[in-house]
């Protein structure tokens, strides 16, 4: 039994190996979804609350682009990939910042009116 699960395994890693090991296509699809979350980041103030990981992911755009261009499909789609989790990250924290600024304006609406029923009641 043990003997199988071995086999099984460097099975399994062959054949891994063997799909990972070059794209003979072209990386389209994950460009596409990259300049999406670009987009979508810039839309959500990226450059504004996460200027560091804009452009970064923008770098990584440029660069994904020029290996497609050079043809070097399997590093297209990892920059394309890098990209896109630079992307959500600075729209993610873009979209954190916006919320806390709306929670402390909120805080401070709140404190106004306390101080506003405070003195109406006296």
């Amino acid at each position: 039994m043990d003997i199988r699960i071995a086999l099984l395994a460097v099975f399994a890693a062959t054949a891994l190996a063997a799909g990972c090991g070059s794209m003979k296509t072209p990386a389209t699809a994950s460009i596409a979804v990259s300049t999406a979350a670009v987009d979508n980041a810039a839309g959500a103030g990226g450059a504004q609350f996460a200027p560091v990981e804009m452009n970064a992911a923008r770098d990584k755009m440029a660069l994904a682009n020029k290996a497609m261009a050079a043809k070097d499909y399997k590093l297209a789609n990892d920059l394309a990939t890098q990209t896109q989790v630079d992307a959500k990250l600075a729209q993610g924290k873009a979209d954190s910042a916006k919320a806390k600024t709306a929670a402390d304006a909120l805080q401070d609406d709140i404190r106004v009116l306390r101080e506003e029923l405070a003195r109406a009641s006296k």
